[in-house]
C-alpha cells in the first residue's frame, strides 16, 4: 500500500473521530495512530526501542566535582 493511501486512510479516521466524537477523540485516535505507527516500525526492524529509552550524552554520568 502507498503511503498517500495510508496518510488517506489516517486522515479520514481523524476526520470521521473529530466529526462524531469531538476535539478528545481527535487527539485519542491520533495519539493511538502515533503508537502504532511506533509499533509497526519496531516489528519492521526500522527502529530501535533504545533510539527512545537510551542515555543522553553517551559518556560519563558523574553529578559533579566529588
Amino acid at each position: 500500500m502507498s503511503m498517500a493511501a495510508l496518510g488517506l486512510i489516517a486522515g479520514m479516521a481523524l476526520g470521521f473521530a473529530g466529526y462524531f466524537g469531538g476535539f478528545g477523540a481527535f487527539l485519542l485516535v491520533a495519539a493511538l495512530g502515533a503508537i502504532g505507527f511506533v509499533a509497526g516500525r519496531v516489528l519492521e526492524g526500522d527502529l530501535e526501542l533504545g533510539d527512545f529509552f537510551g542515555t543522553r550524552g553517551g559518556g560519563d554520568n558523574r553529578r559533579g566535582p566529588r
